[in-house]
């Protein structure tokens, strides 16, 4: 479904990607892992289309993304949760909402989709009407997530989604992640907590320093003792 051959992006003189390359098929949840700077949000950037890329080719559903800008990305069916949130602070959970299906013309459908959304999170359904700056960073998480959501989106890619989280509400989000892949979204999923993300994932691969060092199945790295050493906290 989405594949990367040989992606190489600078910022400046400094080479963050270092010919990466790597797929996700249908139906997978797929993480990266690697330490702070490993290259980890360069490359969820690189596919989306945010940050240009130097040389190589990045494909989804057998379309280049090359030359695509951002902005049609999302038209494909690839929706991007940024790290950080990124929700619109001066406008409600509604119209953050709203703001997720912008290309969609559909408006009975795009009622479904926002009701479906307040089922996955109850939470944004109490604070509707509510400044979306004023929730809470789980809120917030939540939000950005159902906001991508809006677009029916074949592909999610999130990154760090549980980034200064309470451990509930970490557990939350992760359950509605495997929930959302549970009813046909592809995900590519970046987190910093190694072990939840190894734990959902069928398969990841471990960035440093710009390079991919190791990849396989998620349950073979999770036992693997120098994953469990650099990254798991054992």
């Amino acid at each position: 479904m989405l594949k990367l051959d040989n992606i190489n992006l600078y910022y400046g003189v400094i080479h963050a990607l270092k010919d990466i390359s790597l797929e996700v098929n249908q139906g997978e949840i797929v993480t990266l892992i690697g330490a702070n700077g490993a290259g980890k949000t360069s490359t969820l950037r690189a596919i989306s289309g945010l940050q240009p890329i130097k040389s190589g080719t990045i494909t989804f559903k057998n379309s280049s993304l090359n030359k695509i800008p951002a902005h049609k990305i999302v038209s494909l069916g690839l929706s991007h949760v940024p790290e950080g949130r990124r929700v619109f602070a001066a406008l409600t959970v509604r119209e953050n909402l709203e703001l997720g299906a912008y290309l969609r013309k559909d408006k009975a459908e795009i009622k479904k989709d926002m009701e479906m959304v307040f089922s996955k999170f109850p939470r944004l359904k109490e604070r509707e009407k509510q400044q979306s700056g004023t929730l809470s960073g789980g809120e917030q998480q939540m939000l950005a997530i159902g906001r991508a959501l809006m677009n029916r989106p074949e592909m999610l890619i999130l990154d760090e989604p549980s980034m200064g989280l309470a451990p509930l509400v970490v557990k939350d989000i992760f359950e509605t992640i495997v929930e959302i892949n549970k009813t046909g979204t592809t995900i590519l999923l970046v987190e910093q907590n190694a072990n939840m993300a190894l734990t959902i994932a069928n398969r990841a691969y471990v960035l440093e320093t710009g390079t991919i060092v190791q990849s396989g199945d998620a349950n073979d790295l999770l036992n693997d003792d120098s994953i469990k050493k650099a990254y798991l906290g054992e």
